[in-house]
């Protein structure tokens, strides 16, 4: 039976003379559909952008001891917070970016095979402050973490 309803499904499909038309509808409706989303995107990135520059600019103009993109994702993350921007807004490019995270680290990777003669001499010391300084970092952050709970107040949800 499901043999003979495809068989019908399919004469009745390709008997219409309008078939191409719709295949050809089909391909332009999802073309259109993509560079939909490819326009969405790049405009996403585009704000990412404005955004960093404008953080660097403000810290130029005001000559903040801070990197200018820090000043940018402090700004992306007040909007935000602040209900001015949604995140739905952001979403398509900020997937597509920390899904492609690990080419962002290739010029490092390269900077530091170029550097190999400094890690040779002072590779030693430099894991050494990177280890204490996780450590501190890990430690300072575990114990705010234990103040702020102290002073919270206790609910019975288990949060």
């Amino acid at each position: 039976m499901p043999l003979q309803n495809s068989v019908a499904l399919h004469r009745d499909v390709f008997s219409d003379s309008r078939v191409g038309e719709k295949i050809a509808g089909m391909a332009r409706s999802k073309v259109a559909d993509f560079a939909r989303q490819l326009a969405f995107a790049a405009l996403q990135i585009s704000a990412f952008w404005a955004l960093n520059f404008a953080g660097v600019w403000l810290v130029k103009r005001m000559v903040l001891p801070i990197p200018g993109n820090l000043v940018g994702m402090m700004t992306l993350y007040a909007l935000l917070a602040l209900g001015i921007v949604k995140l739905a807004w952001f979403e398509t490019a900020g997937s597509f970016l920390i899904r492609h995270l690990a080419f962002f680290f290739v010029p490092i990777t390269v900077g530091l095979m170029n550097a190999g003669y400094l890690l040779a001499a002072r590779g030693l010391a430099i894991l050494l402050i990177l280890a204490v300084s996780a450590a501190v970092g890990i430690l300072l952050a575990g114990w705010v973490s234990q103040v702020l709970l102290r002073k919270s107040p206790r609910t019975g949800d288990g949060m």
